[in-house]
């Protein structure tokens, strides 16, 4: 989940280009930033740094470097500490290599080279790229011979590209399970781990495919296949209105922009699937028939797992068709058992989530029909599916989710109405009423956006100086919960679990007493008397209550709460698409008041591309 750049221009300074492209991509990873360019002499200038990409800016100002060619890098750290001596590129005095993914068989090769009397500088399996890379170099063979050797080598999910010495008009690249794609520009091309990156540079994009390696010189990009076979790939046109909403337009962090733009990316995503009369849902042909599947195997990981949680509950009630929702790190390993006439849905933001792919590749091995529901049409989950559903959050920079769940979640029910529709268990008028209330389910997410500064009290005053938070719902809402208490841990570090509050006698009430805040999901339903007796159950043991739930709920209650979020009254089939937001905000606002990293916080990166 590292962020990659790499830059040949023709006859400007690419170090500046490289540090854009190095905050663009700093979402994917900043325990550290690196770059490495070409000298006038040939030989390789390297600047790393620890932490984020001011802290390189600052070297670059105090030690400055210049090229027309060179790479750059932003680390996650998976082997090896956020040092120094681990950061992005690796390097020898032959080659220079950045590298996002894993390297299985790192060791063997380490302990190989090392036999050989090469001396390791880092505790990384990413320098085992460079070394080996060195060792095929001084046997002789050139860049590209050696690049297939070394790609014979490695084991595992990786991309990585090379800087050579003397070589100043070359950039390799190299792809195995995780993305790189390369750019065309005017007067630049670029490798990259993700077009965000290559937008400022490039009006043209080609994504490689598994094993594909790519030769960047100044007349072009040849690339070939892992037995060195030149071949073709489908090129896309970088859209140049891409790049204007990728800043935080006057807001104080990306999540908070985020959050404000759901209203619309709500409306936008709806509004794909609208048929001409406003009333029916048409969703794209597809190469079957989904609405005939006898059941579905919906998988995702994180926010996603959790949007997946929700739709099940949606197309069963709906359509009447059985789901199974799986947590694709774990699909795999409990040998699913896989209904023939089924279809399996894998659901990801970046559709790049190395564990979902990985379920997916599962599934069309077993014969599965697939389908993806995805943030980036052009993304690997996107092509390796049968067919794909595209939402409309654009471009999402805080790492913690908000728009892009909110997103899948339209999806989702509007893949609900129209498979229950499709089997002839929703008429017309149930059809277009369902319809009409994702229609104005923009508004009332405006509502609550408006209540801002209620939230940021209850934020403050009760989950901040918390040390455990619960939170409960039910129903459709019970992912709700789960959700809140995700967005709690990611961006405050606060421990939070969300639960079914059915489940509350069953083990969390013994958590609870006058210093642990419980949020509870309510809104008003067919299940809302079950969630008063919740309520009295931990009012009774001296818990602090944040209800979130619309007036005539907040009638009912038998106790004041020590904090409220009144939501307006709405139809319970969009009230989790309505109640997201405030389980957001709250998250939101207790990490604004600690102090933490909103947009980047410790440990996390956006996009997980290795298992």
């Amino acid at each position: 989940m590292c962020g990659i750049i790499g830059i040949l221009a023709k006859n400007d300074n690419i170090v500046p280009r490289i540090m854009e492209g190095l905050k663009l991509l700093e979402y994917r990873g900043y325990d550290s930033t690196g770059l490495a360019v070409l000298n006038g002499d040939g030989s390789l200038a390297r600047r790393r740094a620890t932490g984020k990409i001011a802290a390189l800016a600052q070297k670059l100002a105090e030690d400055p470097v210049s090229g027309k060619v060179g790479i750059g890098h932003t680390r996650w750290a998976t082997h090896g500490p956020a040092t120094e001596s681990n950061a992005h590129p690796l390097a020898t005095d032959r080659v220079a290599v950045v590298h996002n993914g894993i390297i299985e068989n790192y060791q063997d090769i380490k302990n190989e080279l090392v036999a050989m009397g090469h001396a390791f500088e880092s505790q990384t399996d990413s320098e085992v790229a460079a070394r080996l890379m060195h060792q095929k170099l001084g046997e002789g063979l050139s860049p590209q011979e050696a690049t297939m050797a070394v790609l014979a080598r490695l084991e595992g999910a990786f991309s990585l590209v090379y800087l050579f010495a003397d070589r100043p008009n070359l950039l390799i690249g190299v792809r195995r399970g995780s993305p790189l794609a390369v750019g065309f520009g005017e007067d630049a091309l670029c490798l990259g781990s993700d077009a965000i990156a290559l937008g400022p540079h490039c009006s043209k994009i080609v994504y490689l495919e598994d094993d594909d390696w790519a030769e960047l010189n100044p007349r072009g990009a040849i690339i070939r296949t892992g037995s060195g076979q030149e071949v073709s790939r489908p090129s896309k046109a970088i859209d140049p209105s891409f790049q204007l909403s990728v800043g935080k337009g006057g807001y104080r962090h990306f999540m908070l922009k985020e959050m404000h733009e759901q209203p619309q990316v709500v409306g936008d995503t709806l509004s794909t699937f609208l048929g001409g009369d406003g009333g029916r849902l048409e969703l794209p042909e597809l190469p079957f028939d989904l609405a005939k599947a006898s059941r579905l195997n919906v998988v995702a990981c994180g926010t996603s797992h959790y949007a997946s949680m929700v739709g099940k509950y949606w197309i069963e009630r709906l359509a009447h068709i059985p789901v199974d929702v799986d947590v694709a790190s774990e699909f795999r390993y409990r040998n699913p058992v896989l209904d023939p006439a089924g279809v399996s849905v894998f659901i990801s933001q970046s559709g790049e989530t190395a564990d979902t792919l990985a379920a997916l590749r599962h599934c069309r091995a077993m014969g599965q029909k697939t389908l993806s529901v995805v943030n980036v049409m052009a993304s690997s989950l996107a092509r390796e599916a049968d067919a794909s559903f595209l939402t409309m959050a654009g471009p999402e920079f805080g790492v913690a989710s908000t728009k892009a769940f909110t997103a899948q979640l339209t999806l989702l029910a509007a893949l609900a109405i129209h498979l229950g529709a499709g089997r002839g268990l929703l008429d017309r008028h149930e059809e277009n009423r369902l319809t009409r209330l994702l229609l104005e389910a923009p508004a009332h997410m405006a509502e609550i956006l408006a209540k801002n500064d209620s939230i940021e009290t209850i934020a403050k005053s009760i989950l901040a100086p918390a040390r455990d938070v619960l939170y409960l719902g039910r129903g459709h809402n019970y992912p709700l919960a789960m959700e809140g208490a995700l967005k709690l841990k990611e961006l405050s570090y606060i421990h939070a679990e969300g639960y079914p509050s059915g489940e509350i006698k069953h083990g969390p009430i013994a958590l609870i007493d006058e210093r642990v805040p419980v949020v509870f999901v309510a809104p008003t339903d067919h299940l809302f008397p079950k969630i008063l007796s919740n309520l009295e159950e931990v009012k009774t043991r001296g818990g602090q209550i944040v209800f979130i739930g619309d007036g005539r709920g907040y009638e009912r209650l038998n106790h004041e709460p020590a904090g409220s979020v009144i939501v307006s009254q709405v139809d319970p089939f969009v009230a989790p698409l309505i109640y997201a937001l405030p389980v957001q905000l709250l998250a939101y606002h207790a990490a604004v008041f600690k102090g933490t990293d909103v947009d980047q916080p410790r440990n996390l990166a956006k996009s997980v591309t290795v298992e």
